[in-house]
């Protein structure tokens, strides 16, 4: 719901200590599991009605024009974080035989990009709904509603967040291609950044490819201008690449590394989220982990040059289990 780790971190505090001091008021011990999602649900609406949406560089404005350099970057708050699914230990399936979602696909960046649009009352509907299985009653009665009304709220959560997301999730996606397919195109995908190989990038690109860099606002489609882009800028052999392998939001990343001649090492640059649609590369999420607050707007072009931010490491890598730096 919330498009953060570190504020789902709060709400997950926030939720237990409402718990520990309502337990005394639980008097069926079988309404359990309703009765904590109830109170995380709370917690989530009191958090969104103070905080801005969290949002991907697509809701920015349109795509750059191909020739563009990497402009300004927004304040970085209003950023979606990705998920370390892995390390919390997300499980895989559905929650409930009345959820529609796997709770893999909940957590995809297609589908919490989507969810972020919604009024906080639809998220919270559709969550509880279709992603964790409870019946309408059951929702009605978390939310203080009617059944009306969560039916209502669904329905206009379902058709906003089908505009947003791929007729395929990244799960049906990646069961498709199967492990060996994926695990050769991933390969392909490091060894063409590894050795700055501009055109092996672009043979690994479908056609209408997006590649998007928070906090940048400038992000870039389709094809050919991601490869005029990576051709000019992080490809150009101005910076040496290392990879480590990871997941987050139940999909392929990568933490990608730049050299650092002062430090004799490879540091952290940028987690990038990969999706994949048939046996190719259909968007690339860089979340960018160097500081801004440069007043110079070329400091963005050279941005792996820019210090590493240490709020941003510890959310984008730290919490991946990607090493520091690699040599």
């Amino acid at each position: 719901m919330l498009g953060s780790v570190h504020d789902a971190d709060d709400a997950i505090q926030e939720t237990f200590v409402r718990a520990w001091r309502g337990v005394a008021g639980l008097r069926d011990q079988s309404s359990a599991r309703s009765w904590l999602y109830a109170i995380a649900t709370n917690v989530c609406l009191t958090e969104l009605e103070r905080r801005r949406r969290r949002v991907l560089p697509h809701d920015f404005g349109p795509s750059a024009q191909s020739g563009t350099p990497p402009g300004e970057p927004a304040v970085e708050s209003t950023w979606l974080e990705p998920y370390p699914d892995e390390a919390i230990g997300l499980p895989a399936g559905r929650a409930a035989p009345e959820a529609s979602y796997e709770q893999r696909e909940a957590v995809e960046l297609a589908f919490v990009a989507a969810a972020q649009h919604l009024a906080a009352n639809q998220r919270a509907v559709l969550m509880l709904r279709e992603v964790l299985g409870f019946s309408a009653q059951e929702t009605a009665t978390m939310l203080d509603t009617s059944v009306p009304s969560v039916n209502s709220a669904l329905q206009r959560a379902r058709a906003a967040v089908a505009d947003r997301v791929p007729e395929r999730t990244q799960q049906v996606t990646l069961r498709a291609l199967g492990d060996q397919a994926l695990h050769r195109l991933v390969e392909r995908y490091v060894d063409a950044w590894e050795r700055c190989d501009v055109p092996a990038f672009a043979g690994l690109l479908a056609e209408d490819a997006s590649f998007t860099m928070p906090p940048l606002t400038t992000w870039y489609t389709p094809r050919d201008t991601i490869v005029r882009w990576a051709q000019e800028f992080s490809l150009s052999g101005a910076w040496r690449w290392r990879t480590a392998l990871t997941t987050a939001n139940a999909q392929p990343a990568l933490g990608f590394y730049s050299w650092d001649p002062d430090a004799g090492a490879y540091l952290p640059f940028a987690l990038n989220v990969l999706s994949f649609r048939d046996g190719l590369v259909s968007d690339v999420t860089a979340f960018i982990v160097r500081v801004t607050g440069a007043e110079n707007p070329d400091a963005y072009i050279r941005f792996p040059d820019r210090p590493i931010s240490e709020p941003q490491l510890a959310g984008s890598f730290s919490r991946f289990g990607l090493p520091e730096q690699l040599n």
